[in-house]
């Protein structure tokens, strides 16, 4: 039954999202998409290159194309971006077309798991990155909530347990 169903991975940067959506699509042997890697498969070019040439909206833009049309799909996990939730219509594509799953992570932890990372373009601002991660957190936490079908936090939690506990949260709904 859950493998006929489409399941979408929301959360702040640094959740886990891509990780443990790679892992569940092996335990339900489903399709495993991330609506970052596919943007940047399809135009040839990093995140970080569409922000710093169109901008945060022109990136926007592009990502909301993207998940309309993965959304759309079978059978498959997703991993969208964080800051995705900030489009209504992404917002409506994912609560009206699968199981949406929230992955929680405090600062702390999205801080030390991201903090190698020169991907991510939010991050390479200038500002402070625990600040700009708490700006973030403050502006979507409401807007991940919204639509939230199951919520997992991932602070202090190895991968196979919370795939493992979002498996048995699925057989009950």
């Amino acid at each position: 039954m859950i493998t006929k169903r489409n399941i979408f991975l929301i959360g702040p940067m640094g959740a886990g999202k891509s990780t443990i959506g790679r892992l569940l699509t092996q335990e339900l042997n489903m399709e495993f998409y991330d609506s970052d890697q596919e943007l940047e498969n399809r135009t040839g070019v990093d995140i970080s290159w569409i922000f710093d040439i169109e901008g945060e909206l022109g990136f926007r833009i592009r990502e909301e194309k993207i998940i309309d049309e993965l959304t759309r799909m079978s059978s498959i996990v997703l991993a969208t971006g964080g800051g995705s939730i900030i489009s209504k219509d992404i917002r409506n594509f994912l609560s009206s077309r699968g199981i949406v799953i929230y992955l929680q992570a405090s600062v702390q932890k999205q801080l030390m798991r991201t903090k190698k990372d020169s991907y991510r373009p939010l991050l390479k601002t200038g500002d402070d990155m625990s600040v700009v991660l708490q700006r973030l957190a403050f502006q979507r936490e409401e807007l991940y909530k919204s639509i939230t079908d199951l919520t997992f936090n991932t602070d202090n939690k190895n991968v196979k347990s919370i795939v493992y506990n979002i498996i048995k949260m699925l057989k009950t709904i």
